[in-house]
């Protein structure tokens, strides 16, 4: 479904923005909260840096933040208009749904940010 060299394969799986053949994370599974941030300093495959440079994931808070406000209105809008809940059991639905979301959102978040920087390479075989 999703082909590889392309920025959204990379994005969802979180695997390499480079070569992608393999995860960033130490633990791909999102929800495992303790280790949701945590990253392979490098890709064993390609030699890529995923830490660019010091702090470089604080700008995957701004990636974060738009994504949580377009999925806020999405819950919203389904809640509100999709189910007609009240404004306040469609409020309480954003705040379960954000929560629920957040560790994906914070994956996706990276990913989205580090694939702003580092394009695909196809490998010369």
């Amino acid at each position: 479904m999703l082909k590889k060299g392309s920025k959204l394969n990379s994005i969802l799986t979180g695997s390499c923005p480079r070569c992608q053949e393999e995860s960033m994370y130490v633990d791909p599974n999102p929800y495992n909260v303790t280790k949701t941030l945590e990253m392979h300093d490098h890709c064993s495959k390609c030699g890529l840096k995923y830490k660019i440079e010091p702090n470089f994931f604080f700008g995957a808070m701004y990636v974060s933040y738009a994504a949580a406000v377009a999925l806020g209105i999405a819950i919203f809008v389904i809640a509100h208009f999709g189910f007609e809940a009240s404004l306040k059991n469609s409020f309480i639905a954003i705040l379960v749904g954000l929560l629920a979301l957040m560790p994906w959102v914070t994956r996706v978040s990276r990913n989205i940010y580090i694939n702003m920087f580092v394009h695909y390479q196809k490998k010369n075989d």
